[in-house]
């Protein structure tokens, strides 16, 4: 590859990224790269054919392709971030606002929170399917653990629990979180701990344990897909119609509190989140019903006193 090349900065940059265990991340510019390289129709990449104009042409391609704003942001941010290493080794030319236009933030639209009662019946429905048993079992654990992710709950092993607390530092972010696990959980965390393998290290029977590197990075891949899979098996026999997936868990947890009036900097903490804009922009807004709720308390504290004084 040549030096001074947009191709050549990502290939190394997901080469060093390999090197660290960071496997999910350097997917995210393998795709990034590939869908560049289809818009460009090159195979080498010149640092300065990159200029605004061609960023925002190559966001209108993606937009045209049905891609979402924050596929687009995801995009944008791994060229953004090749582009500002080149610049500090001399190898692209600074250039004020070349981003500018450009969507590189979050956009969270999509409705991923169960209300209460859907939720109540993922936990507690009637189930039949021995398989779906278990992945109910999970479910709860998820919601139980502050609303832990299944990357998380995967790579839980048996001394990450000592004397009634769960102690474990993210897998994403590596912020630590510590709770106590109510007596009501630990009947469900060991059913669910009977059904691991012998050899497993792991407390749960999603990986073996038995791979490293990208090996390992794959079996969680495959272990993700079966989850969610059988997630939505789940939901279609309790009867629930809303799209589902293990994000879907963690949301419904944080929106639940939100809906509680807890504060935002407990549900963040809870979550294990390093900043509370992380939670804001994570959070959804309030159900329409709780807006409603408000809105009319709001009017009539205001409104009818007025009008019985005024006789109508």
């Amino acid at each position: 590859m040549k030096k001074g090349d947009v191709v050549a900065g990502i290939l190394a940059y997901i080469a060093h990224l390999c090197e660290l265990g960071r496997y999910s991340t350097a997917k995210s510019y393998r795709d990034a790269l590939r869908s560049f390289k289809s818009f460009c129709g090159m195979e080498e990449i010149p640092y300065a054919y990159i200029d605004r104009e061609r960023l925002l042409l190559y966001q209108a391609w993606l937009l045209k392709r049905g891609c979402t704003r924050n596929t687009v942001s995801t995009y944008m941010r791994r060229i953004r971030h090749i582009y500002n290493l080149a610049v500090e080794a001399g190898e692209a030319s600074y250039i004020p606002n070349l981003f500018k236009g450009v969507f590189t933030g979050v956009e969270n639209r999509r409705k991923r929170a169960l209300p209460a009662e859907e939720m109540r019946r993922l936990m507690r429905g009637t189930v039949v399917d021995p398989s779906l048993r278990h992945m109910r079992l999970a479910v709860r654990l998820m919601f139980a653990f502050c609303g832990m992710a299944f990357v998380d709950l995967a790579h839980l092993r048996w001394a990450n629990i000592r004397e009634g607390v769960l102690s474990y530092y993210r897998q994403k972010s590596g912020s630590f979180i510590q709770i106590e696990i109510p007596s009501e959980v630990f009947p469900i965390l060991e059913e669910l701990a009977a059904c691991t393998g012998k050899d497993s290290p792991y407390l749960f029977p999603f990986l073996s344990g038995a791979r490293e590197g990208e090996d390992a990075y794959k079996e969680y891949n495959g272990a993700l897909a079966r989850f969610n899979r059988s997630l939505k098996s789940l939901a279609k026999a309790v009867g629930l119609t809303t799209p589902v997936s293990s994000y879907t868990i963690r949301h419904s947890f944080a929106t639940t509190l939100k809906e509680r009036d807890v504060p935002i900097a407990v549900i963040s903490e809870l979550l294990g989140h390093k900043s509370i804009r992380t939670t804001q922009i994570y959070l959804k807004g309030f159900s329409m019903e709780r807006l409603s709720v408000v809105n009319r308390a709001c009017f009539e504290s205001v409104y009818l006193p007025i009008h019985k004084e005024a006789g109508g």
